[in-house]
């Protein structure tokens, strides 16, 4: 029996749930997990299918070819460690100083929050992804391999081979990538760049929340990443 390509999700919100619908519609086996226990995610699987089921962290951890982290960023120490040596990690968290609490290093852009996840995962290769745009445009801006208004998603990591691997699986889930650099240069697409998250809104002065997404295009996606300024820099 040839093995099913499996995602799995270390955290099971907003993020997590969107990435696992597509996933499914991707013929993804989809291993969900959060920090409250399996039994909590009952809904949210029977909506998904059998091609889903829920878990511990661990077990998502030890079961995803590819595993999303999307968890609030003050909750990264409390990700499994050994489960994922090895494994590409994607990781969708954002930094938020008034839900998270205040980081000093990150506040003081000595180091970006996928670097202090990789230092918390050292085995593991980080692949920063899905952090920039808005849940519900995951949904309306999936589009097939090809199709000539597919929009495109940053990525950055410190591992060819696990950007490589990172780009298949956002093919698979309906998105084209542009790789942004390395782990360091992840801060072009975190919160309030011009990267994050406006850039898919069809009407970004207006940021509505009935707002349907717009195509983001590789050339659009690299102008906002090179317009990027750090605010203390």
């Amino acid at each position: 029996m040839s093995h099913q390509p499996t995602l799995g999700l270390i955290g099971s919100g907003n993020i997590g749930g969107a990435l696992a619908r597509l996933a499914v519609d991707a013929g993804l086996d989809v291993v969900l997990s959060n920090s409250r226990g399996p039994e909590t995610l009952a809904d949210l699987v029977a909506e998904l299918g059998p091609q889903a089921r829920a878990a511990t962290p661990a077990e998502a951890a030890a079961a995803g070819d590819w595993v999303v982290v999307a968890v609030p960023f003050n909750h990264y120490r409390q990700i499994p460690v050994e489960p994922l040596a090895g494994k590409v990690v994607l990781d969708a968290t954002n930094y938020y100083p008034e839900r998270d609490g205040s980081i000093a290093e990150l506040d003081a852009e000595e180091v970006t929050s996928s670097e202090l996840l990789q230092q918390h995962l050292p085995d593991s290769k980080i692949v920063k992804a899905f952090n920039n745009i808005w849940v519900k445009h995951l949904p309306t801006l999936a589009r097939p391999t090809g199709a000539p208004d597919r929009s495109v998603l940053p990525i950055a990591g410190d591992a060819t081979e696990a950007k490589a691997a990172a780009t298949q699986l956002l093919d698979l889930l309906g998105f084209d990538t542009v790789d942004a650099g390395a782990l360091a240069d992840s801060w072009r697409f975190q919160r309030d760049a011009p990267a994050y998250v406006g850039l898919y809104f069809k009407n970004p002065q207006e940021m509505t929340m009935e707002d349907p997404g717009g195509s983001a295009s590789a050339e659009k996606v690299r102008a906002a990443l090179a317009a990027a300024q750090r605010p203390n820099a």
